[in-house]
């Protein structure tokens, strides 16, 4: 079976490491191929991550760049076409929910190609976030739609999609948590001493919705400034916030509010376990600390992900200075970092998913 699995955005490479791994397991049933879009292209934001998750470099890369969202799909289904006509592929596997992953799926869609989703059936219900748009294309086009969490598969169902497509697998970047912890806590060490850390907020932000309105991305700084007078905030800037916070003059003045470049995943994986807290806008974080049972502040109006907040150790924030400084402070009074969360952990975010994932596209039913 000749896979080609395409990469756009950071995310996409922890939920594609995994299966890769698992199918270089039976190299006489599987073919792969690795599809970078470029959408991420800068070496910070790419680079390390292949590194960290002894991922293989990609066969292709399709290096699309930044442009409106219509300007970036049309540019990947473009150039995608040609590689699926060069190559020839029985699959297409695309994760997530970014412009690679709609993109693709329709040019594939349109070729006879089939499609699996990983990390199907996922809903915000808010068509005003691209994502969404890009998970309801797909989900809608693809012959295989992989799960990661119960909420999915009736999601999919409500939707009309044939039950016998739908698989509940698990969440595959937990995979990658599981495996690569251990090394991850390895940095801890360094980390600390680089950055002095005891008890700090963890912080990521890089949504539209939040850091493109200057009044928005003001009441985020200014609340973490806030913050930094009560507990170390410790905050690894995006380039796209960091343009944004250079553009509207944002400079924060507190020493206790440190802005860090990006960093890699295996740091960035040790600074989750650590933090007393972490504030974010991002899909992936919300189950990585539900994982590691971290308190998380989601400053979105909703989540793709409701078990994160069902199960896990989430809970959404609206974007608003007072309501951001008394929850945070509230929830640093009451959480120590030893016991920091009574959250169960979802069904399937066990380390395992992608070999359910590799079982199900082996299955006679599937293939044929």
């Amino acid at each position: 079976m000749k896979i080609i699995h395409v990469v756009g955005a950071r995310p996409n490479f922890m939920k594609i490491a995994p299966v890769m791994q698992e199918m270089a397991n039976h190299p006489n049933e599987f073919e792969q191929m690795l599809v970078h879009t470029g959408q991420h292209y800068d070496a910070q934001m790419s680079e390390i991550f292949f590194n960290e998750l002894e991922l293989p470099r990609p066969n292709i890369n399709l290096e699309v760049g930044s442009g409106s969202h219509a300007i970036q799909t049309a540019r990947i289904m473009e150039r995608f076409e040609s590689i699926i006509l060069d190559h020839q592929p029985d699959w297409i596997m695309v994760p997530g929910d970014v412009n690679s992953t709609m993109a693709c799926t329709l040019v594939a869609s349109k070729l006879g190609v089939k499609v699996a989703h990983l990390e199907a059936g996922l809903r915000s219900f808010d068509r005003s976030m691209p994502e969404e748009i890009n998970r309801l294309v797909t989900d809608q086009l693809a012959d295989l739609l992989l799960t990661p969490s119960r909420d999915g598969d009736e999601n999919l169902l409500r939707e009309g999609i044939a039950p016998k497509k739908i698989h509940f697998v698990g969440n595959v970047m937990i995979d990658t948590l599981v495996r690569l912890r251990p090394k991850s806590e390895e940095r801890w060490p360094a980390l600390q001493a680089n950055y002095g850390l005891d008890q700090f907020v963890l912080a990521t932000l890089h949504r539209p919705g939040n850091v493109d309105e200057a009044e928005r991305l003001r009441t985020l700084i200014e609340a973490l400034e806030h913050i930094a007078s009560h507990c170390m905030v410790l905050f690894p800037v995006h380039p796209r916030t960091r343009q944004r916070m250079a553009k509207l003059g944002i400079e924060p003045q507190s020493a206790n509010f440190q802005l860090i470049q990006p960093l890699g995943y295996l740091d960035f994986l040790a600074l989750q376990a650590h933090a007393r807290l972490v504030l974010t806008d991002s899909g992936g974080v919300q189950e990585e600390t539900t994982y590691l049972g971290t308190p998380c502040f989601t400053v979105r109006p909703n989540t793709e992900r409701p078990v994160t907040i069902t199960h896990g150790t989430n809970q959404l924030i609206q974007n608003d200075r007072e309501v951001l400084v008394k929850s945070i402070l509230d929830r640093l009074n009451e959480v120590k970092q030893e016991d920091a969360s009574q959250a169960s952990c979802p069904d399937r975010w066990d380390g395992c998913a992608a070999a359910r994932v590799v079982d199900v596209m082996r299955s006679s039913d599937t293939i044929g």
